[in-house]
């Protein structure tokens, strides 16, 4: 209508100032009749602020990121377990499938550096990443850490559009936010990003955490926008077009969206993925202390700190005055109030950091500087034995890195799953006994072992999550 208006009004001018036709001219159709000059600028200003309007914060912020964003399609093996008596005569044992799986990402830098969640790249034994405009890359898993849920890719490529990074650390509740990726992209003929919007629901969320999963999501930012299967790995973005999470949880009963979403902080997705890239793991920080578990939560309201339950002797926390009995109250400039507060600020430094502690004793507050250190485990000399089972003795660090009960043993540091399958070990677990041989070193592990090699079925003694008990295998 704007155009027709116009050439309307033009015509008109012109028959004003132009010769007479020979002809009648013919009557204009209602809908072509000239607006007044006033009426049409009206008009036009109208649109262009309906045009304008169009163009809110969400739309700025979602076209500054979205470039980045990239579909993570992998390819897993699965094992198939038979759960019951008529599984077994149509599952063969040791029946594995090929699983296809898809969450998100997004570059961080031009050359092609992916962030994206661990449990979208766990098990896969290929990765392809789908940028937005179609294009396929193979990727590389430089590295992923199952406790931050947090793995790094890399495809090759240069010049590519990265996704502008930001703070989590100035959110405000109510802000309005942005979670781009690709929920049920296997559904889709595209590989464009979707978009929904929501607000900063509620900042330093902790996710008790639930069965077997290593998973820790602790200080996480939530939002209403909704995050559904496939946006796992996509980045959380503020109204500047600015990264500021990564998404990685909902709470559902239905496996849908129902308004209750966690990301992961960028500050420790991008510190993860530094560790990961320098490194190939990441370094925990140990700071010598242990702290009270999970009690009522009514406790933790009403009480407020976190009592220190262990001091390993000799570590950082001894060294500066900390004992049992104490209750920290404040870590890196964050009250405490329950464990997962704690293990928050541990998972947000790193070995060399220092870390500021105020804690509480006979009423009088203290504050100390901690130096973090690495995990004891992590810098133990490990002994091999029985062909993949890595061993660590025991030591007092160690007991309070790792809450344990026996004081002497050794500590099964890592084994492969064939072993494990084999012989009942597990990582984690503490061997304090091997038939009736009392262990207190790796050395003495390892002489026992072959000790009794081919001479019938070895028990081991163990502790494991607490509780103690034994397996037996042979050794041949």
């Amino acid at each position: 209508m704007r155009a027709v208006a116009s050439l309307a009004f033009i015509a008109v001018v012109a028959c004003g100032n132009a010769t007479p036709q020979t002809r009648p001219a013919e009557a204009s159709p209602p809908s072509e009749v000239a607006r007044p000059p006033a009426q049409a600028a009206s008009r036009q200003a109208v649109n262009d602020s309906l045009t304008r309007s169009r163009h809110s914060a969400i739309v700025e912020a979602a076209a500054r990121v979205a470039p980045a964003v990239v579909s993570v399609n992998v390819v897993r093996r699965e094992r198939r377990i038979a759960r019951s008596a008529w599984d077994l005569f149509f599952v063969p044992r040791g029946y594995e499938r090929l699983v296809e799986g898809m969450g998100s990402g997004f570059l961080v830098t031009d050359d092609g550096v992916i962030i994206t969640n661990q449990h979208v790249t766990a098990g896969a034994e290929r990765i392809v990443v789908t940028m937005r405009d179609g294009t396929d890359a193979d990727a590389e898993l430089l590295g992923q850490d199952p406790l931050t849920d947090i793995a790094v890719l890399k495809i090759e490529g240069t010049n590519l559009p990265t996704a502008p990074l930001g703070s989590s650390r100035d959110l405000l509740i109510g802000e309005w936010v942005v979670a781009i990726g690709n929920p049920y992209g296997y559904l889709l003929g595209n590989s464009e990003p979707s978009v929904t919007a929501g607000v900063v629901s509620a900042v330093g969320r902790n996710l008790l955490p639930g069965g077997e999963d290593s998973r820790v999501y602790v200080r996480m930012i939530q939002t209403d926008a909704a995050i559904n299967p496939g946006n796992s790995g996509g980045p959380l973005v503020n109204a500047l077009g600015e990264v500021v999470g990564v998404n990685a949880s909902i709470f559902t009963e239905s496996g849908g969206s129902v308004g209750i979403g966690f990301a992961i902080p960028i500050e420790r997705a991008l510190r993860v993925a530094q560790e990961l890239q320098a490194h190939g793991t990441v370094r925990r920080a140990w700071v010598g202390l242990d702290v009270a578990g999970m009690t009522d939560t009514r406790d933790w309201k009403r009480r407020g700190g976190v009592p220190v339950t262990d001091v390993a002797p000799g570590g950082p926390a001894a060294r500066v005055g900390i004992r049992a009995g104490d209750v920290l109250v404040r870590a890196s400039d964050y009250r405490l109030h329950t464990f997962l507060d704690w293990e928050a600020v541990k998972l947000d430094v790193g070995p060399g950091d220092r870390l500021h502690v105020t804690y509480e004793r006979s009423g009088r507050e203290r504050t100390v500087t901690l130096a973090v250190e690495e995990l004891p485990t992590s810098v133990a000399e490990k002994l091999t034995v029985l062909g993949d089972v890595q061993l660590v003795t025991v030591t007092a660090a160690i007991r309070q890195e790792r809450s344990l009960r026996q004081e002497h043993g050794v500590l099964v540091y890592d084994v492969g799953e064939a072993t494990q399958r084999n012989t009942g070990l597990r990582p984690g677990d503490v061997i304090f006994q091997i038939n009736r041989e009392r262990i207190t070193t790796a050395e003495e592990a390892r002489a026992a072992f072959r000790s009794a090699a081919g001479r019938g079925a070895v028990r081991v003694y163990l502790e494991r999550g607490g509780t103690l008990g034994f397996t037996d295998f042979r050794i041949r």
